[in-house]
C-alpha cells in the first residue's frame, strides 16, 4: 500500500505540467482580496533533493525540470523562447536554488505556500498518508514557521476533504477554496476515488476550483477518468479545462525497455478565465523543450 514515493519522480515532466498549471491558477486566485482555503489531498514530502539516492535511481528530473531549466535558463548563451507561465514557474524553482545549481525541487505544498499572502486569511491544509513522507512533510513545513497558516495531517486525503467543504466564510462572507488531487494511481481504485471525490465535492461546494492530475497510461481507468470528470463538470454546469503533455518515447531505449511514464494530464474544474490563454502559450513551449521522440504531443480542451 505504501510503495509509492514521489521522491523517485520529483521534477519529472509530469511535475512540470502539474506545477505550471497549479502556479498559474494560484496567481489568478490571489488577485481577489478574500482569503482562500487551499487543500492538497496527497501532499508527499513537500521538498525533494534532486541529487538524492531516490532521484538518482529514476533520474526522471533529467527529462523534466533539468532539461527545461537548461534550455530556458542556460548558464551561458541565448535562452530559447518561452511563455509567461513557464517563466513564472522557472522563477519559482530558481528561488529554491539560490546557488544556481539545481539541487532542490519544491513539491506542490511548497509551490502553494510560495503564493500565500502575508497578513491574509489564506490557509493551507496538507494531507499525506505515507508514514515516512508524512513525517518528512511535517519537518519541512516546520522550517517555514508558518504557524496555523499551514497544517499537516497524516490522513487519507480523500476522506479528509469531505468535512472541509464548503470552506468557512471569510470576513466578507465569501467562501473560496482550491483543491489539488494527485494520488499515485498505483492502486486502480484511486481512479474511482478521484471521480467519486469530485462528484461529492461539486455537490457540497460547486464553486470551488478543483485540480486533478492523472497519468496517461495504457489502462482503461486512466482513459476513462478525464471523460468521467468532464461528465461531472457538465452535469454540474461548471466550466472545465483539460490539458495533456506527452514527451514521447526515449529514442535511446530499445523495444524491450519499459518506457516509464511518458504523458500526463491536468483536469481543472472552475478554472480561472485566464488559464486557457496561458496554457495555449505554455504547452507548445513545454513540448518543444521536453519532447523527445515518437508519441510526443499536447492537447488543450475547455468548456464553459
Amino acid at each position: 500500500m505504501f510503495s509509492y514515493r514521489h521522491a523517485f519522480h520529483a521534477g519529472n515532466h509530469a511535475d512540470v505540467l502539474k506545477h505550471v498549471v497549479l502556479l498559474a491558477t494560484l496567481r489568478h486566485l490571489m488577485h481577489k482580496e478574500a482569503g482562500l482555503t487551499l487543500i492538497d489531498t496527497h501532499a508527499g514530502a513537500g521538498l525533494y533533493r534532486l541529487d538524492s539516492d531516490f532521484t538518482d535511481k529514476g533520474d526522471e528530473a533529467r527529462d523534466g525540470i533539468v532539461k527545461l531549466m537548461g534550455a530556458l535558463r542556460p548558464a551561458s548563451g541565448q535562452p530559447a523562447a518561452s511563455a509567461a507561465a513557464v517563466d513564472d514557474y522557472l522563477d519559482l524553482i530558481a528561488g529554491f536554488n539560490p546557488s544556481g545549481q539545481l539541487r532542490v525541487y519544491p513539491g506542490s505544498p511548497f509551490v502553494v505556500h510560495s503564493t500565500l499572502r502575508a497578513a491574509s486569511r489564506d490557509r493551507l491544509r496538507l494531507y499525506e498518508l505515507h508514514p515516512t513522507d508524512s513525517r518528512t512533510l511535517s519537518a519541512n513545513i516546520a522550517q517555514l514557521e508558518a504557524g496555523r497558516t499551514v497544517s499537516v495531517h497524516r490522513e487519507d486525503g480523500f476522506a479528509a476533504l469531505r468535512p472541509l467543504l464548503p470552506p468557512p466564510p471569510g470576513p466578507g462572507g465569501s467562501r473560496r477554496a482550491m483543491v489539488l488531487i494527485d494520488p499515485s494511481y498505483e492502486i486502480k481504485s484511486d481512479y474511482h476515488k478521484v471521480s467519486a471525490c469530485i462528484q461529492e465535492s461539486l455537490k457540497r461546494f460547486p464553486t470551488g476550483c478543483y485540480l486533478v492530475w492523472y497519468p496517461v497510461i495504457p489502462r482503461p481507468e486512466a482513459h476513462d477518468l478525464p471523460r468521467r470528470l468532464r461528465t461531472l463538470a457538465n452535469q454540474s454546469q461548471r466550466p472545465w479545462l483539460h490539458a495533456t503533455l506527452a514527451i514521447g518515447q526515449d529514442p535511446s531505449h530499445g523495444p524491450d525497455d519499459r518506457p516509464g511514464l511518458t504523458a500526463s494530464g491536468m483536469f481543472v474544474i472552475n478554472p480561472p478565465y485566464t488559464l486557457k490563454a496561458q496554457l495555449q502559450e505554455a504547452l507548445p513551449v513545454l513540448l518543444n523543450m521536453l519532447g523527445r521522440g515518437r508519441g510526443q504531443g499536447q492537447t488543450l480542451e475547455s468548456a464553459g
